[in-house]
């Protein structure tokens, strides 16, 4: 059975804004970046969300595009937030770990220390470097917003088991 991919693949508009191979997406955000506010009700972070548990028993992925790549990249962050968060963790305190975790300096494509440059090109320039960081810093915070409400939907005192049942797995045995 093969991996779930990126449904923005097929979208033209998708591939325009690319940074290095890394696509910017639309976004439908309240945090302030330079991401294209997104028309539809169904973006990249909601396939992020929908696409975890079930991509994160794959060891091997094909990539088919840019989109892919910010799939991976938001699935890898989420396995991170989830990393971070304990049975005991209330929803008020996994918002502030996951909001730092969200704004702490990270490595994107490109750096030394970037896990995954083997699947990224970098940035060509400084302007696009400050593209991207701004880009993924904003995916970030939606991206750690939107699991916390996932999480958190049943209880604001305990995390869903069933999201913290994948705290171990390690989507293609990476991890940012």
């Amino acid at each position: 059975m093969p991996a779930y991919h990126s449904t923005f693949l097929s979208d033209p508009a998708s591939n325009e804004r690319l940074v290095g191979n890394f696509s910017l997406l639309p976004l439908k955000t309240k945090f302030r970046g330079p991401a294209y506010p997104s028309d539809s009700d169904y973006d990249i972070i909601d396939e992020v969300l929908d696409l975890f548990r079930a991509n994160s028993f794959f060891k091997n992925f094909e990539i088919k595009g840019p989109a892919d790549r910010v799939l991976i990249y938001g699935i890898l962050f989420v396995s991170d937030c989830l990393s971070k968060i304990s049975p005991s963790t209330s929803a008020s305190e996994a918002t502030k770990i996951l909001t730092n975790l969200s704004l702490e300096n990270f490595a994107i494509p490109g750096d030394g220390n970037f896990p995954l440059n083997s699947l990224y090109q970098p940035p060509r320039d400084r302007s696009e470097h400050d593209l991207l960081k701004g880009y993924l810093t904003q995916f970030r915070q939606e991206l750690s917003a939107r699991l916390i409400q996932r999480i958190y939907v049943e209880s604001q005192s305990t995390p869903s088991k069933y999201w913290l049942a994948f705290t171990r797995r390690r989507f293609m045995n990476k991890s940012l």
